[in-house]
């Protein structure tokens, strides 16, 4: 393959699992060697990472905290504490140890983490599969303000649809430019699905190829689609009420340690504080429960509308 990224591409990968995306993204950040030929890149560029599985870049044993530090030494406390700020992180949430962060909060911290540096190219693979709707609508809105390029795979077809303006296919082992849409995608996947043999179908640009004995009329891909909206509603809005929970005991418990981080909050009643103390537990320990159910709900509904 023969691939170049210029500074304002939006590029999102496209293909089945296994095909290599993020293989290539590992490539392109770095993270693995060509085999064979050359990837080349100005020293002076700057890559945002952010990887799928989430363990292998964070140090569970450290807090939010201590991954920032360690990658702004020349920092004092007060930045270092105002960058993770902007991604959510309190003064608390900031000590925990990233073991016993939510995966919402995982990603959030890698984000932190990729964007320090203002980077010239942002490799994504798979942001969105711990965000609730408001964090991938925020996503999205970040994206589409940052200036470098960037480089996606996801499965959600809303983000690819509003922050990519080019398509790569990683298909029988190479790469290319796919030159449709993603209805046409979707349209090339129904067709490979109902396995045509009438030579009709897209090749790997996007292009029709073929007779029109079997080509999917405009009314036949909106039909389709209507059915796949119709068949996930009920994902959806699970999905959405999950969210809804989520981000009430979010609220809840960041007022109850505002509450605690006031010094009045030590000069009352003991029990007072302790009480305090007792509901911050509770809230957590049902935000978590919430989170876990979000996470399963977004996960059905993902799998329900993904782009494979």
């Amino acid at each position: 393959l023969s691939l170049r990224v210029d500074p304002d591409d939006r590029i999102a990968l496209l293909g089945a699992n296994g095909n290599g995306k993020s293989t290539l993204i590992k490539l392109l950040a770095g993270r693995l060697a060509p085999l064979r030929g050359l990837r080349r890149a100005s020293g002076k560029l700057k890559v945002g990472y952010f990887a799928q599985h989430q363990a292998d870049e964070l140090d569970l044993a450290a807090t939010p905290f201590g991954h920032m530090k360690h990658l702004m030494p020349k920092s004092d406390d007060a930045q270092v504490r105002a960058h993770l700020g902007r991604f959510g992180f309190t003064q608390m949430r900031a000590e925990v140890k990233a073991v016993a962060l939510s995966g919402g909060e995982k990603a959030r911290l890698l984000f932190a983490l990729m964007s320090r540096n203002a980077p010239n190219l942002m490799l994504l693979d798979e942001p969105t599969n711990h965000l609730d709707i408001d964090a991938r609508e925020a996503l999205v809105e970040a994206l589409n303000d940052y200036d470098g390029a960037v480089i996606i795979v996801s499965h959600d077809p809303h983000t690819i649809e509003l922050t990519a303006d080019r398509l790569w296919l990683v298909k029988d082992g190479t790469v290319a430019a796919y030159e449709g849409d993603l209805d046409d995608y979707r349209a090339l996947l129904l067709d490979e699905r109902r396995g045509k043999s009438n030579g009709v179908g897209k090749d790997e640009t996007g292009n029709r190829s073929g007779g029109d004995a079997g080509k999917l009329s405009k009314r036949d891909i909106r039909r389709a689609n209507a059915d796949a909206r119709a068949a996930v509603a009920h994902l959806k809005r699970a999905a959405e009420a999950a969210g809804r929970r989520v981000e009430r005991l979010m609220a809840e418990m960041a007022k109850l340690e505002a509450r605690l981080a006031e010094p009045e909050a030590y000069l009352g009643p003991t029990a007072r504080l302790m009480e305090l103390q007792i509901q911050l537990g509770d809230v957590k320990r049902a935000l978590a429960s919430a989170e876990e159910a979000w996470l399963t709900a977004q996960e059905a509904l993902d799998t329900a509308n993904a782009v494979p």
